[in-house]
């Protein structure tokens, strides 16, 4: 294990987005020495209200591109860490449009390695379980770190080429970085294009939920400030050039995941459609955070998935107008594809 790290002034790329603003708040929250600069393009998934009520004196928002190597050297020189989230994230827009994933997925996160390198600044590096492919439903293994990369849509390709990118510019050049590989997030601020909000949403709406293919497609899931806790961990104590996996032993099928949110609204657990199944569509993700569990002591503590799920939809039933507009624009979005 390498010497603790504190850092004082990290850059968050991608801080106004769903995972990446649920970790700006809960750095201002539980790490009250730190000063958090955020760079977010502010896309369609990137939302200035996500991080609005943080203190002023804590967190800055600066609006631009992580492929703008000037203004990202720029932010470097007065930073000591960098938190990259910022990714085109989404598996059917990658299927419908790579372009846009290749130049942030890959370019922008060259172009953050470059400032790291240049300014000899901390790396983290936030990547996807998805890189690894997927699992038979019957197979009982899980993701390890010694798996290799086997992805299978444009989106989690994209993934694997900025995660060897990081490990090739610690081995090259010696940048101070480590990768950390999460499974399916959910909790508050989530964009309404995801599985849950999409869900959830829906339903807040009168829409029968939606379900790819025969529903038995499992992803492991995780609340999204325990995906924060492990990140901390992962930056302040992780040993440099290692990846770490990061799970909570959420394994849910989607049919399963589906059936849940119908019972807390109290609606028959068969009320939704089946849709026909996407290209590529990925059967199975497990993980297996056992190395960030022994080296580094985390442990998850959201640990009842149903409760963490009644959270969230409590959330979003609280919360229309964050909502709203953005679930309009992607559904349309989704009958566009569907043409």
């Amino acid at each position: 294990m390498m010497a603790s790290f504190e850092p004082r002034h990290i850059i968050v790329t991608g801080g106004c987005g769903f995972i990446g603003s649920n970790f700006v708040r809960w750095v201002v929250r539980e790490q009250p020495d730190v000063h958090v600069t955020v760079l977010d393009k502010l896309t369609y998934a990137g939302n200035p209200q996500n991080i609005a009520d943080m203190p002023e004196d804590r967190v800055e928002l600066v609006v631009g591109d992580i492929c703008d190597a000037a203004l990202v050297d720029r932010l470097a020189a007065h930073a000591d860490t960098i938190v990259h989230f910022a990714a085109e994230s989404h598996n059917d827009n990658s299927i419908a449009c790579p372009g846009p994933f290749v130049q942030t997925n890959v370019q922008g996160t060259f172009t953050l390695l470059e400032a790291s390198r240049a300014h000899g600044l901390r790396f983290h590096h936030i990547s996807t379980d998805e890189v690894y492919g997927d699992l038979a439903l019957d197979d009982p293994a899980r993701f390890t770190e010694e798996r290799p990369y086997h992805p299978s849509s444009p989106y989690s390709s994209t993934k694997a080429a900025s995660d060897m990118l990081v490990q090739a510019w610690v081995r090259t050049y010696g940048i101070f970085a480590t990768i950390s590989n999460c499974s399916n997030n959910y909790g508050p601020y989530q964009h309404p294009e995801k599985f849950i909000p999409r869900q959830v949403t829906g339903l807040l709406r009168g829409v029968r939920p939606r379900l790819y293919g025969d529903g038995l497609n499992v992803r492991d899931w995780i609340h999204v400030d325990d995906h924060s806790s492990a990140v901390w961990a992962v930056l302040t104590r992780g040993r440099i050039g290692e990846t770490y996996l990061v799970g909570a032993n959420g394994e849910r099928s989607n049919i399963d995941l589906v059936r849940a949110i119908l019972r807390v609204f109290g609606r028959d657990e068969d009320d939704f459609d089946w849709v026909r199944d996407r290209p590529g569509h990925d059967r199975r993700y497990a993980i297996d955070a056992g190395k960030l569990r022994r080296e580094l002591g985390w442990e998850p503590r959201f640990t009842d998935f149903e409760e963490g799920l009644r959270q969230t939809i409590a959330w979003y039933r609280d919360h229309e107008p964050w909502w709203a507009s953005a679930r309009e624009d992607a559904e349309a979005r989704y009958a566009e594809q569907r043409r």
